[in-house]
């Protein structure tokens, strides 16, 4: 089946990438909210967004929830969520208005536990500014609307194109990567019950498979 997708050898590996990039977008308006919910990852610009987000004075509350994951795992001495934090407080964010969840290792869990963390301290937030690296918008969302249905969510991420995303930490093949298995997972998840159903048009599964095909295949997982 795939033959034909190598005949689009002359289409670049970044013409793929970028329908991939921006499938996993869901350019939500932001607007205030009850809480700032900021998903760890490797990304400590996702920090920072969850930070000026506060600073701005779009919610009362600034959550970090991650613990060692995928790609941190093995690279990091800290949990992402004990990093992130300190990013916020030296930005300017009292520490008095983080609440810290370290021990989550995929998306699923920073709910699950970021909500035992809620209960603990009797909170109860309805409304959330999620967070998260720009080509896990999509996943984010789906993640949360089956894990908490009831409540209203709008996604953002740090404000930057594809060419620019890329930096010594995060490499673009790293990247494309991560782009085509966070797609795979978009296609597979719903089935098992880890995240609602995603539209997903022709043309980004026809990318998909073609950057397959050149190579981009570390960060699928099995059927």
């Amino acid at each position: 089946m795939r033959e034909k997708y190598r005949s689009k050898a002359s289409k670049s590996v970044s013409t793929f990438a970028q329908i991939l990039w921006d499938y996993h977008h869901v350019n939500h308006s932001i607007c205030p909210m009850d809480c700032i919910l900021v998903l760890g990852s490797n990304d400590t610009r996702v920090a920072e967004r969850g930070a000026e987000l506060y600073l701005e004075g779009y919610a009362p509350l600034l959550v970090y929830s991650g613990g060692l994951g995928n790609f941190t795992k093995g690279n990091w001495e800290e949990p992402e969520a004990d990093k992130f934090t300190k990013i916020a407080i030296s930005m300017g964010v009292p520490s008095s208005k983080i609440l810290i969840e370290n021990r989550s290792t995929n998306t699923g869990e920073n709910l699950r536990l970021t909500k035992k963390l809620f209960d603990a301290e009797g909170i109860d937030p309805q409304r959330f500014i999620l967070v998260q690296k720009p080509f896990m918008e999509r996943r984010s969302l789906a993640t949360f609307e089956k894990e908490w249905p009831d409540k209203e969510v709008r996604v953002t991420s740090p404000l930057l194109s594809l060419q620019d995303y890329p930096n010594e930490e995060i490499s673009f093949k790293l990247l494309v990567n991560a782009m085509v298995g966070d797609l795979q997972r978009i296609k597979l998840y719903p089935e098992k019950g880890f995240q609602t159903y995603q539209e997903i048009p022709g043309e980004v599964w026809e990318a998909y498979l073609a950057l397959i095909d050149m190579g981009y295949d570390k960060h699928l997982i099995g059927e």
